[in-house]
C-alpha cells in the first residue's frame, strides 16, 4: 500500500494500513508508507493528558464536533490502560464517543499502553505520523498523566493539560516536570463554576510560582471548559489554532517536529538494542527532512550483525 492508495480509501484503508504497521514494523513497504507519510505532513497534531477521571474522553468528543463543525477532518488516538489477561485496551474511548460511524472524516483509534511507563502505547508515534499525512488535526489522548507520564510532549505540536476542579490537581500541576508539559491548560467541568475558578486560580498560580507562564516565549492560557455544556469549546479551539499558528510563524514547527523525530530514533534504538545499540549506532543526528523509520531499518540491518 502507498500513500496515494490510503488517501483514497478511507478509513477503510487507514485500518488496514494501522494492521500492518502493528504486524510487521520493519518490512519494506511498511517503512516506505512511512517514510512517504513522514515527508508529508498535513494536520496540527494535540496532544491530550491530565489525571484519569479528569474528563479527557469528554473533551474529546467535544473537540471532535468542534473541528467537525468547521469542516475539518479529525483524527484521534487514545491511549488506554492495558488488560493484564489480554494486554488489549480496557476501556475503549470508541464505544464513549458520540461519533457518527459513517463519517469518513473522523477516524479513532484505541490502543493499549501495555507495559510503557510514558503515557503512550508503542505504535503511537508511526501511526501519528500516518493520520497527519491525511488529516487536518490529529488529537492524541494518553492514559493519564503522572510525574513520569510526559511522553506527549515528543509526539505533539500542541499539549493540553486538563485540571479538574477540587480535585487537588493544581498542587499535582506544580510537581516538577508537569509545569513544563502545556502550551494550553484547561480546567475542565467548568460548570463547577466557585470550585472551577478557584482551580484556574490556582493553576495561574502555580505557573507563575514555577516561571511556567510562558514555554518558548509562547504566552500558555488557562481556560474553562463545560464540555457537556459545550462551554468554552469555541474558545479552546481558538487558543489551540493560536499556537499552531504562533509556531509556524516562528518557524519553529518543523524544528520541533525534527527534534521528536531524532528522539524517538534513539528510544527506538534504544528499546530494541540496549545500551549496547546505543554505543555502536554511532551519531543518531538526522539531517534535515530525512525520515527516522528509513534510517532506524538501516540501523537494524547493521546491528542485528554487529550485536
Amino acid at each position: 500500500m502507498d500513500l496515494s492508495t490510503l488517501r483514497s480509501g478511507g478509513k477503510a484503508a487507514l485500518a488496514r494500513a494501522l494492521a500492518q504497521l502493528e504486524r510487521a514494523p520493519d518490512a519494506a513497504e511498511t517503512v516506505a508508507l512511512l517514510d512517504a507519510a513522514y515527508a508529508e505532513p498535513l494536520a496540527h497534531v494535540v496532544g491530550m493528558t491530565g489525571p484519569p477521571g479528569v474528563g479527557k474522553s469528554t473533551l474529546m468528543n467535544a473537540l471532535i464536533g468542534g473541528w467537525r463543525a468547521r469542516g475539518r477532518r479529525v483524527a484521534c488516538i487514545a491511549v488506554d490502560p492495558s488488560s493484564r489477561r489480554s494486554g488489549g485496551a480496557l476501556l475503549g474511548d470508541r464505544t464513549r464517543l458520540s461519533t457518527d460511524p459513517e463519517d469518513q472524516d473522523i477516524f479513532v483509534r484505541s490502543m493499549a499502553a501495555r507495559d510503557r511507563l510514558g503515557g503512550l502505547a508503542a505504535l503511537t508515534i508511526s501511526s501519528m505520523v500516518l493520520m497527519r499525512a491525511l488529516y487536518d488535526v490529529v488529537l492524541i489522548e494518553t492514559v493519564g498523566v503522572g510525574q513520569s507520564e510526559t511522553d506527549v510532549v515528543g509526539v505533539a505540536d500542541t499539549v493540553l493539560f486538563c485540571v479538574q476542579p477540587g480535585s487537588g490537581d493544581s498542587l499535582q500541576f506544580m510537581k516538577a516536570g508537569i509545569a513544563e508539559i502545556p502550551h494550553v491548560v484547561v480546567v475542565t467541568k467548568a460548570d463547577m463554576e466557585q470550585a472551577a475558578r478557584r482551580a484556574r486560580s490556582d493553576v495561574l498560580g502555580a505557573l507563575s510560582l514555577g516561571g511556567s507562564d510562558e514555554v518558548d516565549n509562547w504566552q500558555v492560557p488557562v481556560l474553562m471548559v463545560s464540555s457537556m455544556r459545550r462551554e468554552g469549546v469555541d474558545d479552546l479551539i481558538a487558543a489551540i489554532d493560536g499556537h499552531r499558528d504562533f509556531l509556524q510563524d516562528g518557524d519553529q514547527l518543523s524544528a520541533a517536529r525534527h527534534a521528536q523525530a531524532e528522539q524517538w530514533l534513539t528510544e527506538a534504538v534504544r528499546e530494541r538494542w540496549g545500551r549496547e545499540g546505543i554505543a555502536r549506532a554511532g551519531d543518531l543526528s538526522l539531517p534535515a527532512g530525512q525520515s527516522p523509520f528509513h534510517r532506524l531499518a538501516l540501523l537494524n540491518d547493521k546491528l542485528k550483525f554487529a550485536l
